[in-house]
């Protein structure tokens, strides 16, 4: 008994550490660290380039577009396609 309940605890602990990532991120408001931290492959100077590349081109359209920063290619693209989230802007009321 006390094999099962320590084989259900190790698959309980190995399942948490691989959903470290599965956290929706939205490219277009997330802050470099909130990237840093649920995107795979993305430490915190992509993260930065993600959201510099924004500030100086405006927000995504399509996560596609994450190809066009330096550092993020293919495979970091496919890793977290089904995570990333595209945000709307906020209109402004009139």
């Amino acid at each position: 008994m006390k094999l099962v309940k320590s084989l259900i605890v190790i698959a309980c602990l190995a399942f948490t550490s691989l959903n470290i990532y599965a956290k929706e991120v939205d490219i277009n408001s997330a802050t470099a660290e909130m990237m840093a931290k649920h995107l795979k492959g993305v430490g915190i100077n992509k993260a930065k380039a993600i959201v510099m590349y924004r500030k100086k081109n405006g927000l995504f359209t399509k996560a596609d577009d994450l190809k066009n920063v330096k550092g993020i290619g293919d495979k970091t693209l496919a890793e977290n396609r089904e995570n990333i989230i595209l945000g709307k802007p906020k209109q402004d009321k009139k």
